[in-house]
């Protein structure tokens, strides 16, 4: 099995977030545009003496692109 590099996901995990910040900063300007996908409502599954909700939802804006292009530039000067 190939071994993960953990900084490299690192590195893209904080160029999304750093990248979503940025676009909240920023709503009306071009790099708060963006798609959201995943689930509206969350999905309940109720086995009697438990209930498990799962739930994932994406907003993928054009500063978090950025943010990832951005990361894995750091990622090759680093590496």
């Amino acid at each position: 099995m190939k071994k993960v590099n953990w900084l490299l996901v690192w590195l893209v995990l904080i160029g999304f977030v750093l990248g979503t910040v940025i676009a909240q900063i920023f709503p009306g300007n071009f790099l708060s545009y963006g798609q959201v996908f995943g689930l509206n409502n969350p999905v309940e599954l109720n086995l009697g003496f438990m209930i498990l909700t799962f739930g994932l939802k994406f907003n993928i804006t054009i500063a978090g692109i950025i943010g990832v292009v951005l990361a894995f530039v750091i990622y090759r000067f680093i590496r």
